[in-house]
This record gives C-alpha cells, structure tokens and sequence, in this order.
C-alpha cells in the first residue's frame, strides 16, 4: 500500500496564503449586487406557463419522481429530491453512472426523470436517455442553454434562463446551481401545497428533528406526574416542605387542597425573598401565606413549543408551569429544563 509523504518532504512544500490575499469590502459588496442582478434575471425571464407544466407533471406522477444530474447538478439534483421526500412524496436521486451499471433496473414506466443540466450537453445523461426511455420512464431536461442535446431528447425540457455566472471566467457554476436550487426547491414547495400537507403530517416526517418535535410533543408528553409532583398543603409550614421543594427537582411546591385542585405555587425564589423579609420568623408561616395565587398554567392537550413561548413570554418569565385539566385538577407539571431536555 501507498502511503502519504511526510510532513517534511520538499517535494510537497505546504501552502502558505499569498501575502496581498485580501478582499476589500467594496468589492465584496459588489459581488453580491452582481449575484443578486443575475438572480432577478432569471426571475424575470423564468417562462411560468413552462414551470407550472413542469410542477403538475410531477404532482400528477404515480410513480416515483427520480432526479439526477452530474456534478454540481447532481449536488442540486440530490437536494431537490430529499425536499420532495420529506413533505411525504416518492422521490429519489438517482446517479447517471450507477444507472449506467445497474440501478436504471429501478426505473418502471410510471415513473418520471428529471435530469438536471446547465449545458444540457452533459455526456453521461445523453448516455443515459436511450437506457430511460427503454425503461418506459418520462424524461425531463431542466437546462439553461437554449440550443442542447438533452432538451431534443426528452418529453419535457424547463429552461432557466441564465445571464451569466457570477464567476469572472463566467466558468464556475455558482449562479446557475443557484438558480436549480431556486427553482426545484419553489416547485416542491408548490407540491406541498397543492397536496395540502398539513403540519401534523410535515411533522410525522422529521419525528427527530425540532420541527418535528414542535409540532408532534404535547405537553402531556413531557409533563412530570403522580409521585414526581411537588406537592404540599396550604396550611403547611414552610420549613416542613424544604425537602418537598429541594427534591424534585422542579424549584417549586404545588399547594393543592385535599381533591389536588391547584392553589397556588411557592418557588424557592420565594423561600429567598420571604426569609429576608422574614427572618425567623419564616418558621412559622405557612406556604399557603406566601404562595402565588395566581401561577401561569397550562393544559395537558397543548403544545409543548406553547408551554415555552408561555413560561418566556410578559410580564415575567418562568422555569415551570402546572397543568391542569378540564376539571381544574392538578395532573402535572412541565419545566424548562425538560423542554430544552427534550430538544425544544
């Protein structure tokens, strides 16, 4: 086996950067403007009528919906298709050199193929054409140069229209995998609608992910319960509810009468500010004395993103919040750390 050459050796002296490489902020500015110019083309130019054909082909496909390309359109190609597939629609990529060697087995004739192409003169996809149409498949060049190969091939060409690469050489494709990206992913877009996906139904797709969490957790998922609940009675003394309030890990007591309807909570912000005041004589208040009367709660049936955006929000934020059903009796309690526990 080869190995790499040592650190040291002069026939791979290491790179150092060039002492004038810098950027000057004028020109960087300029860089985006010009970005920007050659993105308003193509929006300005994009054919609608063509881009909506294109869209309601692939939302009436009953097959799979396969994407390819080479290089950084197979880049694009890749990323488009995970779109489709996380707002629930069949789709795949597809790499034209594997096909070429056996995955074009994949391919039925219910199925559509989207090859994406800057020239359209791309050698390996117009290798590729003549085995997909064998396959029966629906073929579909999504170009920038007008006059190609791969658009006289296929069932369907979209052009997107292309000023020039934002490169000086006008070599490297940066505008143009822009623009794909642009385009494939306001297409899937216009999918998810059309389909009427809902927010419980994106969510069930990402059930790792934040979105996902946000929209599928509810509280109930989250809340501590039964033996985990700190709970006291009003007319108990402070004193005798410290163990009570320091183990359960919560920083409160939940003050409930004998049917567990809430009452009240005493945090042990609480405890701090009423020993000050108090001094000794916080030994012979009660809870019910000092408790708030009047705590932030929430429903079990609520989001849990809700149960943040509600222990964050005016006049004062706080770390818990009870919960409480349909009867006012207290069921649990869900905290702060256990949201952000919960990736949240």
């Amino acid at each position: 086996m080869g190995s790499l050459p040592p650190l040291s050796d002069p026939a791979f002296p290491p790179k150092r950067p060039h002492p004038s490489s810098q950027i000057d902020l004028s020109d960087l500015l300029n860089l985006f403007k010009s970005q920007q110019k050659y993105l308003n083309f193509f929006f300005q130019n994009l054919d609608l009528a063509q881009t909506l054909a294109f869209t309601q082909t692939l939302l009436n496909s009953s097959g799979t919906i396969f994407f390819t390309g080479v290089g950084k359109s197979g880049f694009v190609a890749q990323k488009i298709s995970q779109t489709l597939v996380s707002l629930g629609i069949r789709s795949a990529f597809l790499s034209p050199l594997d096909a070429l060697h056996g995955d074009i087995g994949i391919l039925v004739d219910i199925d559509v193929l989207v090859m994406f192409s800057k020239s359209g003169n791309t050698e390996e996809l117009l290798r590729l054409v003549p085995c997909a149409r064998a396959k029966g498949a629906y073929l579909i060049s999504v170009t920038s140069l007008e006059a190609n190969a791969l658009s006289g091939l296929c069932d369907m060409n979209v052009y997107l229209p292309l000023e020039r690469e934002l490169c000086p050489f006008d070599l490297a494709p940066v505008t143009s995998t822009a623009i794909q990206m642009v385009f494939g992913d306001t297409v899937a877009i216009a999918m998810m609608e059309a389909r009427k996906l809902t927010r419980e139904e994106y969510a069930a797709n990402h059930p790792a992910g934040r979105i996902g969490k946000s929209l599928i957790l509810k509280v109930k998922d989250l809340m501590k319960k039964k033996d985990e609940l700190p709970v006291c009675k009003e007319g108990d003394l402070i004193m005798d509810q410290l163990m009570e309030l320091t183990s359960k890990g919560c920083g409160c007591l939940l003050v409930i009468d004998d049917e567990y309807h809430l009452i009240g909570t005493f945090t042990d912000g609480d405890l701090r500010r009423t020993l000050k005041a108090s001094g000794e004589g916080i030994f012979k208040l009660t809870v019910g004395e000092m408790c708030n009367r009047k705590p932030k709660i929430i429903n079990p049936e609520a989001m849990a993103m809700e149960a943040m955006q509600k222990m964050e929000s005016p006049p004062s934020p706080v770390q818990f919040l009870p919960v409480i059903d349909q009867n006012k009796v207290l069921i649990g309690i869900v905290t702060l750390h256990g949201l952000v526990s919960a990736g949240l």
